[in-house]
């Protein structure tokens, strides 16, 4: 059976998380190599076993992504040991609490600059770090991760939106420096996905300042896309499995939808 990564190294940091785990079960089904990265080590070792048991390849490493040192020595190890890097992929994320579900104008400045700086800095720390080696290869793939606030008018999402709008720039200007060293650069966005805990915190802050339960304002949600549905962890991992591989080589500095038809193109 043909897979769409075989013999390919990917380093997928924030991959104890549900976002990470799930593009990490991807890639390892689709015959990469998987170097898993967190900053708590049990939830990696566990998203670790669960791909070996299920006959991938993986490893596990407690790496902050907000060190740049701590990246970098690990990026070396990784590239020493797998002869190279092929794919990076960054899909951290932070506490929604105090971030969303506050107005703009009672929103304090420092929990509007956090999201800014936590994804601007770790987006570039690891894409920096991986691009250096994929140039030596003169191939790679970068991805990145967003969300629909970075294309649309939306309330009560604080300094989360012009996080991911910094974000798809970023994703721009590594596109455009990197193509000419045969390395692609592509983002994901995606509408709310509500099996990760990020959304359900997000929804909860979000539901409550406007008067409706979680339930309620995910189903809203919901309620706005053609589809009437929002999108699965299953459909973003494979979406990143398809970008990574061979098969995407002509797509580089653009982003998927993945807004179930939220956001039109």
């Amino acid at each position: 059976m043909n897979v769409l990564l075989e013999n390919k190294s990917a380093v997928i940091y924030g991959a104890g998380g549900a976002i990470g785990s799930a593009i990490a079960c991807a890639f390892a089904r689709e015959g990469a190599k998987v170097f898993l990265v967190g900053r708590r080590l049990a939830p990696v070792e566990a998203v670790a076993r669960e791909i070996s048991n299920a006959g991938g390849t993986a490893s596990a490493a407690l790496v902050d992504a907000l060190d740049e040192q701590a990246v970098e020595k690990h990026l070396s190890m990784v590239a020493e040991k797998a002869d190279g890097i092929d794919i990076s992929i960054n899909a951290i994320g932070i506490p929604q609490q105090k971030v969303q579900g506050i107005s703009l104008v009672d929103l304090s400045a420092e929990h509007f600059a956090l999201p800014i700086t936590t994804y601007t800095q770790t987006t570039f720390f690891t894409a920096r770090a991986a691009a250096r080696y994929m140039i030596k290869q003169k191939t790679g793939v970068i991805l990145t991760i967003t969300a629909t606030p970075a294309r649309m008018v939306a309330s009560l999402v604080g300094g989360m939106a012009p996080a991911w709008a910094a974000v798809e720039a970023l994703t721009r200007g590594l596109a455009a420096e990197l193509g000419p060293e045969g390395i692609r650069v592509i983002g994901l966005r995606s509408n709310a996905i509500p099996e990760t805990e990020t959304i359900h915190e997000a929804n909860s802050s979000q539901g409550k300042a406007v008067g409706m339960s979680q339930e309620q304002f995910t189903a809203q949600l919901a309620g706005m896309t053609p589809l009437r549905r929002l999108p699965t962890l299953g459909e973003v991992a494979n979406v990143a499995a398809f970008l990574a591989s061979d098969q995407a080589s002509a797509m580089t500095a653009t982003v998927a939808n993945l807004s179930c038809g939220f956001l039109p193109d």
